[in-house]
């Protein structure tokens, strides 16, 4: 089958679009509003895209609370959502109102940042403590401005479970990232974990 996105007549019962660029790593955001309050949500639309520096980046469709404090503090936190955690994310995804603490809702421990100043996870096998560098509105083919909102922030800390280390690697096995797929469907990133190396390496 081939359809056309401008008219996204796919004649399948859903969207499937989300479900192709798939799975994609869940950024578990953490924030800090500038009256105090923590924020804490998931983005499927999140990933790493430098290593030097390292940057990472998420993007939020509308702007919500998360793009708000943010550009209030300039910071904010990503923490890795493993299996065991699935549930506790997913809560975190409510529709509550600004300033509802997210942590409390999920049962987590927000604790706070070393480096900046913006709740993470204790419970998370790793977080990620970032600086903000861009924030941009993307825009389509004909220059108008989409409606999300693409975070992009520098890692300048970096949070990692020992129980999660094996031979100086993370064992995904042990650590079981999530990732979001299409529709209502998750993958457990440990489930299946094989080595491949590339042509010409040892």
């Amino acid at each position: 089958m081939f359809y056309t996105t401008d008219t996204n007549r796919h004649r399948l019962s859903h969207d499937p679009f989300k479900a192709i660029v798939s799975p994609r790593p869940i950024g578990w955001i953490g924030s800090k509003g500038r009256d105090g309050s923590l924020n804490l949500a998931p983005y499927s639309f999140f990933n790493a895209v430098s290593d030097t520096p390292k940057l990472i980046m998420f993007s939020s469709s509308g702007h919500k609370h998360s793009v708000r404090n943010v550009e209030e503090s300039g910071v904010f936190t990503a923490n890795l959502v493993s299996r065991n955690l699935v549930e506790q994310m997913n809560s975190s995804s409510a529709p509550v109102e600004y300033g509802v603490n997210e942590f409390e809702i999920a049962g987590l421990t927000a604790k706070q940042g070393k480096l900046v100043d913006a709740p993470y996870v204790a419970e998370a096998f790793a977080a990620l403590e970032c600086r903000v560098t861009q924030i941009i509105r993307p825009i389509d083919v004909n220059g108008t401005e989409s409606e999300s909102w693409v975070v992009f922030g520098q890692v300048v800390g970096i949070h990692i479970n020992e129980s999660v280390i094996e031979n100086g690697r993370i064992d995904m096995s042990r650590a079981r990232p999530v990732a979001r797929m299409g529709y209502r469907d998750y993958c457990d990133g440990g489930a299946d974990v094989f080595q491949l190396a590339r042509p010409g390496t040892r």
